[in-house]
């Protein structure tokens, strides 16, 4: 992620943290900030992160919705899958966020030394 894309999800993260202390306004900072940290965690960066690989053809706007959608389906069909297998529900949360979010980071680190060898190769 460059230096702007980072801005810009700082930017929405910030107004998360303003659009949902108004809507809770009764609730503390801290609640609120692990409100929105947990929207980002789970709705937003797995699909970000799988996105990343259309950088040069979707532009930040494009990537962040989709990102939106691609992470509620892939976390929901997976949670869906891993409760039959008999994974407990309490650690979806935390471990299939991560799980797809190393993956799109090996996707893409697979796919820079791929160009970089076809690089070499010319």
């Amino acid at each position: 992620m460059d230096k702007d894309e980072a801005k810009y999800m700082g930017m929405l993260f910030l107004l998360s943290i303003i659009i949902l202390k108004i809507l809770f306004y009764k609730e503390n900072i801290l609640m609120i900030l692990r409100l929105a940290a947990s929207f980002f965690w789970i709705f937003i960066l797995p699909g970000f992160v799988l996105m990343y690989n259309w950088q040069e053809k979707m532009d930040f706007t494009e990537r962040f919705i989709i990102s939106i959608a691609l992470s509620a389906a892939i976390i929901g069909i997976s949670s869906y899958y891993l409760g039959l297998i008999g994974l407990h529900i309490k650690f979806h949360g935390i471990l299939l966020p991560a799980v797809f979010i190393i993956l799109g980071f090996l996707i893409l680190l697979k796919k820079k030394s791929y160009s970089n060898k076809q690089k070499e190769s010319n």
